[in-house]
């Protein structure tokens, strides 16, 4: 695992973060390979892929990189396209309303470029069918006119390359997903990575931060970077309204009880979830929607956003009658432990 740091990026002075928490995060994001800490096994075959293409002088097959928000998909499709020299244009799957908005982006296109799309799960089936030609052939259908007179125009699209990324793989049709060259899944990060990802926000950011406090960060990060480095620009508030001159351990503390999320990363809404499964299913099994009627939340943000975290570090569990909570569940938020717990 490499972490080294980018020897071109300028640390952020401190008088002026926080204006912009976005630009921020455009100054934190990798633009080396080098700089992109963890997901070894994804960065290993990309390069293979990547440097087997520009060997032929050919474009680079088409990538589906899909897992949880905030692990780095974006941040991959950048370096893929720094990697092939070429330009990166971006644009998601609820941007590409019609059939014209996706020939705009793709008659806009040149040699070499590489199109990333977002959340692509979320494009609709027409817009699927005129994708499915220009990524085999590179040729764009488009029909002009209606009725009787409609006729049908092809329009040659130079090489490029699409990267795709999706949180709900599951979502995609059969015939989009067969289309890609490649798929890799992001996996939740490991803790050495993450406190190496917060290691090197610091410096850029010119914090002073001890291993302590960056273990206690780590932890509460959902193990996910973008979560990290969010609660890390929390912790700088609270050092810098407090006139600290060290991110320590105890201002680290101090900020997740301040943000009300515990030492799990749990925050309001997820120890919620599992409190109402042990207190009004007797710990499941429990269908998802049953569940999210009691919370009165949306199925799919459940999920999506809450579930696979919950499930990561043991705290539910699918089963074929629905979710459960775990025994390290009931213990974590103080209950008393489930009767098929202490039946077992």
């Amino acid at each position: 695992m490499t972490k080294g740091d980018n020897p071109q990026a300028k640390p952020v002075p401190t008088d002026n973060v926080g204006v912009n928490d976005q630009a921020i995060d455009l100054v934190l994001r990798p633009n080396t390979w080098d700089d992109y800490i963890g997901q070894d096994k994804v960065k290993k075959n990309l390069k293979v892929i990547l440097g087997a293409a520009l060997k032929r002088g050919e474009a680079c097959d088409h990538l589906l990189f899909f897992g949880q928000a905030g692990l780095g998909k974006t941040t991959l499709a950048n370096l893929v396209a720094r990697e092939l020299n070429g330009n990166l244009k971006i644009t998601s799957g609820p941007a590409l309303e019609k059939m014209g908005d996706l020939a705009a982006v793709l008659t806009n296109l040149s040699k070499g470029d590489v199109l990333f799309i977002d959340e692509v799960h979320r494009l609709n089936r027409q817009i699927e069918e005129v994708l499915y030609p220009a990524m085999e052939t590179r040729k764009l259908h488009l029909i002009v006119g209606k009725g009787p007179g409609a006729r049908t125009l092809t329009l040659d699209l130079p090489p490029f390359t699409l990267i795709a990324a999706t949180t709900r793989p599951n979502l995609l049709s059969a015939p989009l997903r067969s289309r890609f060259g490649a798929s890799f899944k992001l996996d939740y990060y490991e803790q050495p990575d993450i406190e190496a990802i917060l290691k090197r926000s610091a410096k850029m950011l010119n914090l002073k931060i001890n291993d302590e406090a960056l273990k206690i960060v780590a932890q509460a990060s959902r193990f996910t970077p973008r979560v990290a480095n969010r609660l890390l620009r929390r912790v700088r508030d609270y050092v810098q309204m407090n006139d600290k001159e060290i991110i320590d351990a105890d201002a680290a503390k101090k900020t997740l009880e301040m943000l009300e999320i515990d030492e799990l990363g749990l925050d309001p809404h997820d120890r919620r979830i599992l409190s109402v499964i042990i207190e009004k299913f007797n710990g499941g099994p429990v269908g998802v929607g049953s569940f999210a009627a009691a919370i009165n939340e949306d199925k799919g943000i459940i999920e999506d956003v809450y579930e696979p975290y919950l499930m990561s570090i043991g705290l539910l569990t699918r089963t074929p009658g629905g979710r459960r909570v775990t025994e390290a569940a009931y213990k974590h938020l103080g209950h008393g432990g489930s009767d098929q717990g202490k039946l077992l």
